[in-house]
């Protein structure tokens, strides 16, 4: 039978719980068990692909075209199972089959309820990720927001009955709470007991708890702990602030022996831990020398997590190639207004050593990343454009090489005499937003000696795409006649996939997001060879 481990959060938001989720995903995956993760939004949305990145971040693609939480960006990161649709459960999903099967009269008539209609749709989900791979040996499922909101009460509900139907040796919940820091440095523990009896007054006694704290628990504070909830002394856990980087956090638990107890309480037989990847990544990590500075440019700088996978893949390159990578943040619609972009960009402003525009929708700054390209090529400055960030590349080809002052995307000038961007034709007349984007996994085709090739060592790529307009087939000719080259399409060459700048050190842009596969444990090949390439210009 399948194991089930279900991830709660208390006190408030923001604590780590997908962190934690994942962290526990790659100590048991080390043990040799196949992991599948599970993320419960408690949002009316059906996915995230609509939401403001200034709402909830960015939206993390998966390969079956997935719009989902960033949270599946960690278990990607952490963890090597497969994501899909399947992953990620959201209250509109829930309510919108629901409401289906009853128009469908697939519920014989019966008034339709929360209890049980809304939590065995949940559940069945839920059951649903495990039998799409039968060589699951748990599934450990993340149920969003904080016990005590209204929005998360049918995914406790339904987490309490399948551990109730599972039984408690196949299925268990451990719950992430905060153990705050008041004046002169003492801990407080009364928060974590109101969320514990929040729990248990959903009917659902915590296994273990995982206790959020500036610093490691000792043992008269977890004694105190266990006493208060009824969890063993054993099985309370401390997530401290570790100061060196979330990817330490799997070793952090592994010291306390978190994954021992998860597998003691399953039943699962103890086998040997392999964490040597974990190891070697954190030794290159703590090796690192010298510095390299990233001009990120985007529209949506205020929010880190809106770009989170853009600066974790980062951070893995920079792993990688044993430096440190420092950010610099800079909205697009700061640099719309500047005459001389060395005093932002160049020495003057502190010198970027690599520049790199990511995805994103809509007009506000173009103009901004527009100049950062042209000031990137000109000073040979390396670049990385991603989805938008290549596009920017093509419209700064095309107004600064080719003349055409009006170049641009259809997406910001439907009347442009130059379009070097625009829509599928089947694309044009589309006007309801969800699902008209080329969403998920693609094939691409790197052409023979070029950076791309060389990053990826071999011609066949196979990455995720998340965007609306593409390169238009229209100036292809024009475009590569003056010196751009196009380096990677589709299999049956119909669109473009990347571009790269000729006598440049490395310019390169692509219309997919590779940053989608970044691991700690294994960089993308192009944030790879863009931070190497950085790093070279710097020394």
């Amino acid at each position: 039978m399948n194991k089930y481990i279900f991830i709660t959060g208390g006190v408030c938001s923001s604590l780590g719980k997908g962190v934690a989720a994942s962290s526990l995903g790659a100590l048991l995956e080390g043990r040799g068990l196949n992991v599948r993760m599970v993320k419960c939004d408690p949002y009316i949305n059906v996915d995230a692909g609509t939401m403001s990145p200034y709402q909830h971040g960015e939206v993390y693609v998966t390969d079956d075209g997935a719009e989902t939480d960033l949270d599946l960006g960690n278990y990607a990161r952490f963890t090597s199972g497969t994501l899909c649709r399947a992953n990620s459960i959201t209250t509109g999903q829930v309510y919108e089959s629901v409401i289906r099967k009853e128009r469908e009269g697939r519920y014989l008539g019966r008034c339709v309820q929360i209890i049980p209609h809304i939590t065995d749709e949940i559940k069945n989900r839920i059951l649903a990720v495990a039998k799409e791979d039968p060589d699951t040996d748990v599934v450990i499922v993340e149920i969003g927001g904080t016990v005590g909101d209204y929005e998360s009460v049918p995914f406790l509900e339904a987490a309490r009955q399948l551990i109730h139907e599972s039984g408690k040796t196949n299925a268990i919940s451990i719950h992430l709470t905060l153990i705050p820091e008041v004046a002169g440095g003492e801990l407080k523990t009364k928060p974590t007991q109101h969320s514990v009896k929040a729990m248990q007054e959903m009917g659902i006694q915590p296994d273990m708890l995982i206790c959020r704290a500036p610093v490691m628990l000792d043992e008269d504070t977890c004694r105190k702990i266990s006493l208060f909830t009824n969890v063993g002394y054993d099985e309370v856990f401390t997530s401290y602030d570790i100061g060196t980087t979330i990817y330490e956090i799997p070793l952090v638990f592994f010291e306390q022996k978190l994954d021992q107890i998860v597998l003691k309480k399953l039943g699962v037989e103890s086998r040997h831990a392999d964490l040597d990847q974990w190891y070697s990544m954190m030794d290159k990590f703590a090796k690192r020398a010298g510095k390299v500075r990233i001009g990120i440019v985007g529209k949506y700088m205020e929010l880190h997590d809106a770009y989170k996978s853009v600066y974790e893949a980062l951070f893995h390159a920079g792993i990688e190639n044993g430096v440190e990578v420092e950010l610099a943040k800079i909205d697009s619609a700061r640099l719309e207004g500047a005459d001389d972009l060395d005093s932002i960009m160049g020495n003057d402003g502190g010198g970027v050593d690599g520049v790199l525009v990511p995805g994103g929708f809509g007009q506000r700054g173009i103009n901004g990343m527009i100049k950062a390209s042209a000031w990137a090529r000109t000073n040979k400055v390396p670049y990385f454009g991603i989805c938008l960030g290549m596009q920017i590349m093509v419209i700064d080809w095309g107004r600064n090489i080719l003349g055409w002052k009006d170049a641009d995307s259809t997406e910001f000038n439907q009347d442009t005499k130059h379009p070097v961007i625009s829509l599928l034709e089947d694309q044009v007349d589309v006007k309801n937003y969800g699902g008209t984007m080329r969403l998920g996994k693609w094939d691409a085709v790197a052409e023979q000696d070029s950076k791309l090739e060389r990053a990826y060592k071999q011609t066949n790529i196979h990455e995720r795409h998340r965007h609306r307009y593409e390169f238009s087939n229209k100036y292809r000719k024009e475009m590569q006649e003056s010196g751009l080259r196009l380096s990677g399409f589709t299999p049956d060459r119909s669109l473009v996939e990347a571009v790269e700048w000729p006598d440049h050190p490395w310019g390169l842009g692509v219309q997919f997001h590779p940053e989608f596969k970044s691991k700690p444990t294994a960089a993308s090949p192009l944030f790879r060879e863009f931070i190497a390439a950085a790093k070279k210009d710097r020394s």
